[in-house]
C-alpha cells in the first residue's frame, strides 16, 4: 500500500520521464558511447537553462500560473546583452554589465506587465502568451532600426540593423562555463555557471522566506485571508510579476554566455515553453512550485534533449528527438493545465 501512494506523490508522467532518460543512457552504455561527454553535455545545459526555469516560480506561487509572459524579461536581458557588446566590455564584467542593464529594464517592464495582468485577472496565461508574442514581433522592429553601429552587430551590406545571430566569441564566451571548472571522473563540471544558479536559487528560497516572500505565498493561497491580514493580493501579485522578469533577464544573459552566441529577433518567441515543461516536469503545478521542482525538472528535460540525439542516431536512421521533446514539452503543459484546481 506504501508503494502506490510513494508513486502517485512522485507523478506517473515525471517516473515515465525518468525510466525514459535511464533506458537511453543504458542504450548509449550498450552501443558504447561516449557516456562521460553525454553526463557533461547534460550538465552544462542545465546551468545553462536553469534560472530561466527558475523565473517560473516566483509567477507561479503569486498566483499568476505559468508565465507564458517570459519573453518580456528575456528581451530585456538580450537589450542589456547587445549594449554591452556594442560597448565592447569583455569577460566576466561584460556579462555584468549585460545582467545589470537587463535587470534595470526588467524591473519597470515588469511592473507594466504586473498591471495589466491585475486587470485581466483569471486570464494570466492567456494575456501572457499573446503580450509575449506581440512583444517579441515589436523588438524585431527595434534590431532592425536600432542605432548601433559595431561593425561586429549589424549586417555588413547597409551597415544598418542588427545581425540574427551575435558571436560573443573573443568577448565572454562561457566565461562563467570556465570559471571554477572542474571535472570528475571525466566529467566536465561548468562550476561558475552551476554557481550562479545555485545561488539565484538559494537567494529565491530565501526571499520566500522573508516577509515580502511569505506575503505572496500566502495571497495566493487565500485571497480572503491576505485580504484580512492587510496584505494586498494585487501589490504581491505586482511583486512577483516583478522578480519573475527579472530572473528571466538573468538568465537569458547566462544563457548566452553559456551557448556562446546572443539570438535576436524571433529567437524569444517560444523559450518559455521549455522552461515551463521543465518545472511542470519536476513536480509543478500550476498553483504550487519548489526550488527542487525546478532543479529536478531542469536536470530530467534538458538530459533527454541532450541524450535523445545522438542515441537515436546512433540505433535507428533519423532522429526523434525533436519530436521526442515536443511531444515531452507540450505533453507535461497540457497535463499541468488538465489539473488546475487539484494541487
Amino acid at each position: 500500500m506504501r508503494l502506490p501512494g510513494t508513486l502517485r506523490e512522485f507523478g506517473i508522467p515525471r517516473l515515465l520521464i525518468a525510466v525514459f532518460l535511464a533506458v537511453l543512457f543504458g542504450v548509449a552504455v550498450a552501443t558504447h558511447m561516449d557516456l562521460r561527454g553525454l553526463i557533461s553535455d547534460s550538465i552544462v545545459r542545465v546551468g545553462r537553462n536553469g534560472i530561466l526555469v527558475l523565473a517560473l516560480l516566483p509567477a507561479i506561487q503569486g498566483g499568476l500560473g505559468l508565465n507564458f509572459g517570459l519573453p518580456l524579461g528575456i528581451i530585456c536581458g538580450l537589450v542589456g546583452a547587445v549594449i554591452s557588446l556594442n560597448a565592447g566590455v569583455h569577460g566576466i564584467w561584460g556579462v555584468a554589465m549585460a545582467a545589470g542593464i537587463g535587470v534595470a529594464l526588467a524591473v519597470p517592464v515588469g511592473m507594466g506587465y504586473g498591471w495589466l495582468l491585475n486587470r485581466t485577472r483569471g486570464q494570466e496565461m492567456m494575456v501572457g502568451t499573446y503580450l509575449g508574442f506581440a512583444m517579441v514581433s515589436m523588438m524585431s522592429v527595434f534590431w532592425l532600426l536600432a542605432p548601433f553601429k559595431n561593425p561586429t552587430l549589424v549586417w555588413a551590406i547597409g551597415g544598418r540593423g542588427l545581425r540574427t545571430t551575435l558571436s560573443l566569441g573573443g568577448i565572454y564566451d562561457k566565461v562563467l562555463d570556465r570559471w571554477l571548472e572542474f571535472t570528475v571522473a571525466g566529467v566536465r563540471i561548468p562550476g561558475g555557471t552551476l554557481v550562479v544558479f545555485g545561488g539565484l536559487s538559494f537567494l529565491t528560497w530565501l526571499f520566500f522566506r522573508t516577509r515580502m516572500g511569505i506575503s505572496i505565498a500566502a495571497a495566493r493561497s487565500s485571497t480572503r485571508f491576505a485580504r484580512a491580514a492587510g496584505i494586498s493580493d494585487e501589490r504581491t501579485r505586482l511583486q512577483a510579476t516583478v522578480l519573475s522578469t527579472v530572473l528571466g533577464a538573468i538568465g537569458i544573459v547566462i544563457f548566452s554566455q553559456s551557448y556562446g552566441f546572443v539570438q535576436l529577433y524571433t529567437a524569444p518567441l517560444l523559450m518559455a515553453f521549455p522552461a515551463i515543461a521543465c518545472i511542470l516536469i519536476g513536480g509543478a503545478t500550476v498553483t504550487r512550485a519548489t526550488i527542487g521542482h525546478v532543479i529536478v525538472g531542469t536536470l530530467l528535460f534538458q538530459s533527454i534533449l541532450t541524450v535523445a540525439l545522438p542515441v537515436t542516431s546512433q540505433v535507428i536512421q533519423g532522429d526523434i528527438s525533436e519530436t521526442a521533446r515536443l511531444i515531452i514539452q507540450n505533453g507535461m503543459i497540457l497535463y499541468a493545465l488538465t489539473r488546475v484546481g487539484r494541487a
